[in-house]
């Protein structure tokens, strides 16, 4: 049985990962803004290491959008190359805790546990944030996001003006992200630098697109603008409505 992984017990059980980090870790329930879970995550806890999950759809299933050899590469590369670097990060914190480390690089252990950890929970909401056009992809959400998009950003199109803005002007390579900040219990749209800087502490990631150059350079160029309003055709908004649900829970 999949443990879902809550953000409380993830910051709380785990140190600081990033804002965005929603780790997996053993023995722990879900009480609050359930995201996802230990396979989700490719979590094992023999090893204690992380695995890079498949993807929720072929290659080529976003090609409209994203090339199949962009995601190739993406997924195989970049993403994986995260999880090596988190695993590796794990693994220097482990032996510092049982005096076999050097203790005086703790502080570059724990910001690299940050950088890749970021890097990995970003990527695998980014994944399944998405599906094909053919099979629902982009649109509208509905029921309660719906209402609530309108609620904080006057219209939805007010809000897609935002978010493509927001992702369009990063500095340099990061995210655009529409998160749910639990204490005014509203939604807000944030830029990310890298993989966790500038991330609003506490808020719940939902809806995340990678600006990345790796994420859009072979099909688009520098054209990030061209990319950005092409990925709002393959938000998954069923999935982000459930993120969505799970944050206000």
């Amino acid at each position: 049985m999949n443990t879902p992984i809550s953000r409380r017990h993830a910051l709380s059980g785990m140190a600081a990962l990033g804002a965005t980090s929603v780790l997996a870790s053993t023995g722990t329930h879900a009480n609050t803004n359930t995201l996802l879970t230990n396979t989700d995550l490719g979590w094992d806890p023999e090893s204690k290491q992380f695995t890079l999950p498949p993807l929720p759809y072929p290659y080529d299933a976003l090609e409209s959008v994203i090339d199949e050899q962009t995601m190739r590469i993406h997924h195989r590369k970049h993403h994986n190359g995260y999880i090596k670097g988190a695993n590796n990060a794990l693994r220097q914190l482990e032996a510092i805790r049982w005096d076999q480390g050097d203790p005086s690089f703790i502080q570059h252990w724990q910001r690299q546990l940050s950088f890749h950890m970021g890097g990995h929970v970003n990527h695998t909401l980014f994944w399944s944030g998405m599906k094909p056009e053919a099979t629902g992809g982009g649109g509208q959400p509905t029921g309660n996001l719906n209402q609530i998009i309108k609620r904080d950003f006057g219209s939805f199109g007010k809000f897609v003006k935002q978010f493509k803005l927001a992702a369009t002007k990063v500095e340099g390579s990061g995210w655009g992200w529409l998160v749910y900040e639990p204490v005014s219990r509203q939604l807000m749209i944030t830029q990310v630098q890298n993989q966790q800087d500038m991330m609003i502490a506490g808020a719940v990631p939902l809806l995340g697109v990678d600006v990345w150059e790796h994420a859009y350079y072979l099909k688009y160029q520098n054209r990030r603008a061209d990319y950005v309003e092409a990925f709002m055709r393959i938000i998954d908004w069923e999935e982000i409505a459930r993120r969505f649900e799970a944050a206000r829970k």
